[in-house]
């Protein structure tokens, strides 16, 4: 039997070598030419797997407490930047190093509290990161809701980031994406553009309030923030279409169908894609073939967009929320809800494999997939 002392040198010795592999594992850097996906899950865990061989390749460990996760990327896809610690702060952490180089508060005014609905993103040009903030006073006896603001953060800022630049925003806005021109997306009510400049909101995409005749005003719950292969900013709408002026919901057509905009060209769409059969947390486009639609939940399924019917759809272990393809457009990632990242083929919809995650629950991270 070990000496006490001995048995102390011992555990020490351990605990040391630990702590120096989870540090060697979290400085493995990336490399290029590998394409990655980065997802988060409890309990505050960031993860890169790597898509040549589909398996874990680092772990990094993200300060405060976890929750949504919903993840950005810089444009030279170095930097993960994720909305955490129950919506109230941004982080930024350079993948190679897991090392933490960016931090904003989205509680910015003294005696609020405020939280971003997974509103937040990186400029074109990874110069600045835009936040919604949704804040509220805390009186001593009462609570007095305020105005969101569109904060406007540098990149360069460090680990205590204030706003170089703050605007008034409209209620209930949620993801949001960068144009090549600078323009911000923003969806909410509608989908707007921003001039992040001078804070400015116009309509550019009706949601609530479009006009197209003998449809239903469209139902949105959209709140994965994807940074996609085709460079487009999209989300899901459901709705109905009517058969006359009567309006009868008994016989209306109920449809899925995305928003989308180019954010190269700002060129946007508003397209039917199939028959509304089940709810769909998510959708992505293939990246190989733009007539094919995917979306997942309960079920993984494929559409035709241009005959506006599904293809085929594969029964899943358990509900996934969020929908990723690898560049080729050949494979599906589906994440969120467990810890299990399920890996389907995009032609048969046969599972082809699955990746266990260190941790728990993914919840309703937005997982990205990119080339370094």
């Amino acid at each position: 039997m070990l000496h006490t002392a001995t048995r102390g040198l011992a555990a020490i010795a351990i605990l040391g070598a630990c702590s120096f592999t989870a540090h060697a594992e979290e400085s493995k850097a990336l490399e290029a030419g590998h394409e990655y996906m980065v997802a988060t899950n409890y309990p505050n865990n960031l993860h890169v797997i790597d898509l040549q061989n589909d398996s874990l390749y680092k772990t990094c460990q993200m300060p405060d407490a976890f929750g949504p996760g919903t993840v950005q990327l810089s444009p030279d896809r170095k930097i993960a930047y994720v909305l955490n610690n129950h919506y109230a702060d941004v982080y930024g952490v350079e993948l190679d190093s897991c090392k933490q180089v960016f931090h904003a508060s989205i509680t910015q005014q003294p005696g609020e509290k405020a939280r971003s609905m997974f509103a937040f993103t990186v400029s074109h040009d990874g110069k600045e990161l835009y936040t919604v903030a949704n804040p509220t006073l805390m009186l001593n006896d009462h609570y007095e809701v305020k105005q969101p603001r569109l904060d406007v953060y540098a990149t360069d800022a460090g680990m205590d980031a204030k706003p170089v630049r703050s605007f008034p925003a409209p209620r209930q806005l949620t993801i949001m994406q960068s144009g090549d021109d600078g323009t911000l997306y923003v969806a909410g009510a509608d989908v707007y553009k921003v001039n992040v400049k001078t804070g400015k909101f116009d309509v550019l995409i009706p949601s609530r309030h479009w006009k197209r005749p003998l449809y239903s005003a469209p139902d949105v719950l959209y709140v994965w923030n994807q940074q996609t292969h085709r460079h487009d900013f999209s989300l899901l709408y459901t709705t109905a279409k009517f058969k006359d002026k009567k309006e009868d919901p008994a016989t209306a057509d109920y449809l899925y169908g995305f928003f989308n905009i180019d954010l190269a060209t700002g060129k946007t769409e508003t397209v039917d894609f199939g028959p509304l059969t089940e709810i769909y947390f998510s959708g992505m486009r293939s990246p190989k073939d733009p007539n094919l639609m995917y979306g997942v939940l309960n079920r993984l399924a494929k559409y035709d967009i241009k005959e506006k019917k599904m293809l085929q759809a594969a029964n899943l272990d358990h509900s996934y929320y969020c929908i990723s393809f690898n560049k080729a457009g050949n494979k599906i990632y589906l994440a969120g809800t467990f810890n299990d990242v399920a890996i389907f083929d995009a032609d048969s919809l046969k599972q082809i494999g699955k990746i266990q995650l260190p941790g728990g629950d993914m919840a309703i991270t937005t997982a990205q997939i990119f080339t370094r």
